[in-house]
């Protein structure tokens, strides 16, 4: 039996993520550097666009979203949805959910051949079982969970619906 617990409404993700957007444009403002955003397949890119209508106001420079594919499970390969100029950039990788820091440690790997002039993470809930040395720099929810248990956000088409716990009994 699997029952789920919902952590974050559609309205709540909402308001997660405008707070980690304006972190982000306080952070990256004075800059002139473009801004690119790399969504990790799939749900990262939808949380990518929706940073990116939310940050629009509040900085002068160009932004960019990429959608990163890669298997989570063996991620020696990293490709985008597009070339960029990566050297110069300001550069955030964005995911659904933070669970061992694999995924974002792998993604910011081939990111390494380039010069931008930063590399920050940003990601909707963070599952506090970190096994690779990747914190992300914007969280919109810090949860402690069991191994058992399963982070899901919930999206349909561009709009996130929520985000609930799956615990399988």
């Amino acid at each position: 039996m699997e029952t789920n617990n919902s952590i974050l409404t559609a309205a709540a993700a909402q308001q997660k993520m405008h707070r980690m957007a304006l972190e982000l444009a306080e952070n990256i403002a004075p800059a002139t550097a473009s801004l690119i955003l790399i969504g990790i397949r799939n749900n990262g890119v939808v949380i990518a666009n929706k940073i990116a209508a939310l940050i629009a106001p509040y900085v002068h420079c160009a932004i960019t979203i990429l959608e990163a594919s890669l298997d989570k499970d063996m991620p020696s390969t990293i490709t985008y949805s597009a070339p960029a100029q990566f050297t110069g950039a300001h550069i955030v990788l964005v995911d659904d959910v933070s669970n061992s820091g694999k995924t974002l440690l792998y993604a910011l790997k081939p990111l390494l051949d380039f010069y931008p002039v930063s590399i920050q993470t940003l990601v909707l809930v963070e599952r506090m079982y970190r096994l690779y040395p990747v914190k992300p720099d914007y969280v919109g929810l810090s949860i402690s969970t069991s191994l058992q248990e399963h982070i899901r956000v919930l999206v349909t088409g561009t709009e996130i619906d929520g985000v609930c716990v799956e615990t399988k009994a």
